[in-house]
């Protein structure tokens, strides 16, 4: 049974001064509720909420405001080279490629799942930007991410290795929930290339964690890239075990606007230096040089059929000493 002393020491503890509500919030760490308290307090007064929707509002922003902090730290951590939405990206630019086949790397399951992930394609297609965005859709369902260049994750993990801190220098790349490598094949790199990306993709592999590969390199090709044909498979094998591999095509996005698509030409097989314009003619080999002067043999002949005898005698002799003394010529 309560007494009437038991009531006014209820009610004395009730009454907390700003002082002490300022020192509880701090204790339990409650930021933002700190923040939002009074104003929130003199709306809930005005409107006369209840208890428990004065309590559920507190709560539910507290909990918004840790998930934003939460996103924004993950994503400073993140180290993207730029900030790019999955909704940014534009398919219609892809023939193949569609937002169907990246669905599964939009969710958790691209971590529960392990799944890891390739994408091919020539400079501009939108390689980084894909991969961006999918690393901070993990971060968005509450991952941690992280990005690095090929050429930053093989020098900082041969330096290690060469000082003997290898094992504490992998933590960095193992550790995150999903890591994205970029810019495979784009530099050269030193020789233990493949051995010590090998031990961050093994060690993720073994763990589950996805990975994700931009490069302009064809698989075939990895093994020259990486001074190593074997590990560049064994790598591979571990990559696609449970990843898919993406080709990116379509125009460059960097230089779409000025449409050099359809100004380079479609073959550059004949040019000896590459270039974006390149040669207007082909080189003057010995071949090429005896079969343009037949063939301005052959118009001449055609030519002068409609003159007359004189003429054609005339021109007939001239155009027969002409090649006879370019043949001359070439063979020397």
């Amino acid at each position: 049974m309560t007494t009437n002393h038991d009531d006014n020491r209820m009610s004395q503890n009730r009454e907390v001064s700003e002082d002490q509500l300022e020192a509880l919030f701090r204790r339990l760490n409650l930021a933002h509720m700190r923040r939002i308290y009074q104003e929130v307090a003199d709306r809930a007064e005005r409107e006369n909420w209840s208890y428990r929707d004065f309590l559920a509002l507190l709560l539910a922003e507290e909990v918004a405001r840790r998930k934003q902090t939460r996103l924004q730290r993950l994503t400073r951590s993140a180290h993207f080279p730029f900030f790019k939405t999955i909704e940014e990206f534009d398919f219609s630019l892809q023939s193949t490629l569609r937002l169907s086949l990246v669905g599964s790397y939009l969710g958790p399951d691209l971590v529960s799942q392990g799944r890891s992930l390739i994408l091919y394609g020539k400079t501009g297609r939108g390689k980084t930007h894909l991969a961006v965005a999918i690393g901070y859709r993990a971060i968005q369902n509450g991952f941690e991410t992280l990005c690095t260049t090929a050429a930053k994750l093989i020098e900082d993990l041969s330096n290690a290795g060469k000082k003997g801190n290898l094992q504490e220098a992998l933590l960095t790349y193992t550790h995150p929930h999903v890591l994205v490598i970029d810019e495979v094949g784009y530099l050269t790199y030193g020789p233990d290339a493949a051995n010590v990306l090998f031990h961050v993709v093994n060690d993720r592999h073994l763990k589950k964690r996805p990975m994700i590969f931009t490069t302009n390199k064809p698989l075939n090709e990895w093994g020259k890239v990486l001074h190593d044909e074997d590990l560049a498979a064994a790598i591979l094998d571990r990559v696609l075990e449970r990843g898919r591999f993406l080709h990116l095509d379509g125009p460059s996005g960097r230089t779409r606007h000025l449409k050099l698509e359809e100004v380079l030409p479609s073959s550059t097989e004949r040019l000896r230096i590459s270039g974006i314009g390149g040669s207007e003619f082909p080189e003057p080999t010995k071949i090429l040089y005896e079969r343009t002067h037949v063939a301005k043999y052959r118009e001449w002949h055609n030519g002068i059929i409609t003159g007359t005898p004189c003429v054609r005698s005339r021109i007939c002799r001239l155009s027969r000493q002409k090649l006879l003394n370019n043949s001359r010529v070439s063979s020397r």
